[in-house]
């Protein structure tokens, strides 16, 4: 197949989405498909799209990429938000050619492209993956919730095929009256996320006295909610980690004055880090999925979270963790009581959350990801030739129509004034 994948974001930006993109790429590249990214570019300068893939000396998983002009988010620089129109991405797109568009987190970049690949009859796949109006009331902007939610509606409805990563946004998205809707988790990389991995020396420079380590992964942003954590900052007998950088850290160092703030890890350094964890926690309630979860749990460490969205699907309540109700911090601070002061169940948690997870790899969901590819090809077809079919009636009831006059000359006669 030759595919593109619009990233709403990618390198060197690291989060869900990337990472999700990355995985794709490498599992097209290892089927011998082609494939081209476009995605925002560092800058407003960027030339003309003529021959962009030809001239992109910027390559992933040997795939070009193809940087559009982007402008930074603002309080958040390291973000970039895709500028431009819907004709610069209809170019790419007519000279790529390309038998599927997929679309990681439509919203700027990614509704331009369902609307470029729209206009070429090509198919899109859309990939639900940021729960973006609820961040509207966490940046203070609580009237554009229905409006951003209004920008979605219009965006799945027009993607020929919607993937979600639970069963929490399948019945969200459904609710709110949009169809072709299809399951698509996230895979977990089993070597690097490992109970193999937890490291004693790093547990020690952490929690010199032995405390149990309590941990955060994420992007230290107001949506991940991780202020949250004051409930459970100086718990005894525990120490709070909190794993990753973002705009709020500053903020968060003066909130936790307890916590170890270990910066942004990635690679097998993330993987050692989650490893030596005793306890995981996330409190955001706006994940689509969560995908730190899932790598805590391939890690063998219990999970608590907020019981709302992906991690209703991951987390079992009294088996591999706990969820608690949104807002009950007294109920996030239990759950994590228990688990720091029973070690019996923390390993009993722990291998259940393993256990759960093994099968989980990105090669068999990338797998899932090539036949969704292949229904939405399927059905966009079936979707032209209805398009080609109603075109061919509307012509023949003008030609029935003008029929009915007898020629052009008395047709106009009876819609235009006579003089």
């Amino acid at each position: 197949m030759k595919v593109v994948v619009v990233a709403e974001s990618f390198l060197p930006h690291m989060n869900g989405v990337t990472n999700s993109v990355l995985h794709v790429l490498a599992h097209l590249r290892r089927r011998g498909d082609d494939a081209v990214v476009i995605a925002p570019g560092s800058s407003m300068l960027v030339p003309p799209t003529s021959d962009a893939v030809e001239r992109s000396e910027e390559q992933v998983e040997g795939f070009p990429v193809v940087r559009v002009p982007s402008l930074p988010f603002p309080d958040y620089p390291t973000v970039r938000v895709a500028a431009g129109f819907v004709l610069r991405i209809r170019q790419l797109l007519d000279r790529i050619g390309p038998d599927v568009v997929h679309v990681a987190s439509p919203f700027v970049l990614g509704w331009r492209a369902i609307q470029a690949a729209r206009d070429l009859g090509l198919p899109t796949v859309s990939v639900y993956q940021t729960e973006v109006p609820t961040y509207a009331s966490r940046y203070r902007l609580p009237w554009a919730a229905d409006l951003l939610w209004q920008h979605v509606d219009r965006m799945h409805r027009a993607s020929t095929l919607t993937l979600v990563p639970s069963s929490f946004c399948k019945t969200q998205l459904r609710d709110r009256g949009i169809r072709r809707l299809k399951t698509w988790r996230r895979g977990v990389d089993g070597e690097r996320f490992s109970p193999a991995r937890r490291d004693e020396s790093l547990r020690a420079e952490i929690a010199p006295h032995g405390e149990r380590l309590v941990g955060f992964v994420g992007r230290l942003a107001a949506e991940k909610q991780i202020e949250d954590l004051e409930a459970i900052d100086a718990l005894e007998g525990a120490r709070l980690v909190i794993i990753g950088s973002g705009p709020q850290e500053e903020e968060l160092r003066r909130r936790l004055p307890n916590a170890h703030f270990a910066g942004f890890q990635g690679g097998d350094d993330l993987g050692r880090h989650v490893a030596s964890l005793d306890v995981f926690v996330h409190p955001g309630a706006s994940e689509t999925f969560c995908q730190t979860i899932q790598e805590a749990m391939a890690a063998a460490v219990p999970v608590v979270a907020v019981g709302r969205g992906g991690p209703l699907d991951l987390v079992d309540g009294g088996r591999t963790g706990w969820l608690y109700r949104p807002g009950d911090l007294d109920g996030m601070r239990s759950a994590v009581e228990h688990l720091v002061g029973d070690a019996a169940a923390r390993a009993r948690f722990g291998a259940a959350a393993h256990e759960t997870v093994a099968e989980r790899s990105w090669e068999a969901v990338c797998n899932q990801l090539i036949g969704h590819y292949a229904r939405a090809v399927e059905a966009n077809e079936k979707l032209q030739r209805l398009h080609a079919k109603s075109f061919l009636h509307q012509q023949s009831r003008l030609t029935g129509l003008f029929a009915d006059f007898g020629d052009w000359e008395s047709f106009g006669d009876q819609f235009l004034p006579r003089r």
